[in-house]
């Protein structure tokens, strides 16, 4: 449809509008849109929202498969992954300040703002230390998962952050979901479970694996990524402070945590070998996908629906599939063929508007009404 405008404010959003791209950055820009405001009024093509549509699909395709290759087919020395994750972080810092300086519009305002939101509110700053920490042990969560886990069965489980933020938007801010978005999270915890009881083998991959600590990284992953999500929005809605001003809020504290991370656990061999040891162009193009992809997706998610959300994630797992058949010589089951099925029909069903009831009741006492006064 051209030339639509669409108004969102703060409880325009159902949880099925904010639930299918939780991950921090998506989270950022859905939430900045309800607590600002924001209208948009552009035209918006058939051909653009394909564009957007591919673009998130690549983006979560690539990622996984990248890190996979880099964690188990690449020959040369394997690097840090703590390092990476904190590389992450910094080039998000730096993304987050270029956004602020264009919103600030001058060198003075940037400063300004800088110095009143960071160095002059350590209480912020801690408060955004909750979510970079959850961020930091989810992010390296993904490097043990993808080490120990194909790039198509990863994706498939990941999709369990959907029903763990739903639990945390349940919990923490009294959300309440409809009868087909529970259904659906049942659907795709059975999903899970069929793709995980007998996880499909990779022919190709020589390193030594382990699916149950692969599968309880992921599962502290999504629980993290539901939490973390969570939380930030409800930081959000409690001030109309600036969403870069944010992030870079949390960023900062971010460093500090996944830099911390680095020195206790390989610090030893980091200080012999070099904090940048191993890394090789895959490896860079990973830490790009991670920090640059996730900004550049959140920005095109405003112009796509739910359900071209919902479709986008599906073909995500179904490129994973792909490209672990061609590169890893992943072996497809009967089980992980049903499971991802299930996962990808309940993610459809879960991005689905809610239907508004609200207007029945009161026609259906008009009609009574009338009936009285006839």
């Amino acid at each position: 449809m051209f030339g639509n405008k669409v108004s969102l404010s703060k409880c325009d959003l159902a949880p099925a509008q904010r639930m299918l791209f939780t991950d921090e950055t998506s989270t950022f820009l859905i939430q900045a849109k309800a607590c600002n405001n924001i209208i948009m009024d552009e035209p918006v093509s058939v051909v653009f929202k394909v564009y957007c549509l591919s673009v998130m699909t690549m983006v979560a395709a690539t990622y996984t498969v990248v890190l996979r290759y880099t964690r188990t087919i690449s020959s040369t020395a394997m690097y840090f992954s703590t390092t990476a994750v904190c590389v992450t972080e910094v080039i998000k810092l730096f993304l987050s300040l270029g956004m602020l300086t264009k919103e600030a519009g001058s060198f003075g305002r940037l400063k300004a703002s800088i110095v009143e939101h960071v160095f002059q509110c350590p209480k912020e700053l801690l408060k955004l230390s909750v979510p970079s920490v959850v961020y930091a042990i989810q992010n390296n969560m993904a490097f043990i998962a993808l080490s120990n886990l194909d790039a198509a069965v990863y994706q498939v489980t990941y999709q369990l952050k959907i029903p763990c933020t739903a639990l945390c938007m349940v919990l923490m801010l009294n959300r309440s979901l409809s009868r087909l978005q529970w259904l659906s999270v049942c659907m795709l915890c059975g999903g899970v479970a069929l793709v995980q009881w007998k996880p499909a083998e990779a022919t190709k991959v020589q390193v030594e694996q382990n699916p149950f600590w692969g599968f309880m990284a992921i599962a502290i992953a999504v629980f993290c990524s539901g939490f973390a999500g969570v939380y930030f929005e409800k930081v959000l809605k409690s001030s109309d402070t600036s969403l870069w001003v944010r992030n870079i809020q949390m960023y900062l504290s971010g460093i500090v945590v996944t830099f911390a991370v680095v020195y206790m656990t390989e610090g030893t061999q980091v200080i012999q070998k070099g904090f940048f040891y191993g890394y090789t162009p895959w490896v860079c193009f990973a830490v790009f996908l991670a920090s640059v992809g996730g900004l550049y997706t959140s920005v095109v998610v405003k112009y796509t629906d739910n359900i071209m959300k919902g479709f986008s994630a599906a073909a995500a797992i179904v490129l994973s599939t792909v490209a672990s058949v061609a590169l890893f010589g992943l072996q497809i089951t009967v089980n992980f063929a049903s499971g991802a099925m299930l996962v990808c029909i309940s993610i459809y069903l879960y991005g689905l508007p809610k239907q508004d009831t609200t207007k029945l009741p009161r026609a259906d006492n008009d009609a009574k009404q009338k009936l009285i006064t006839v």
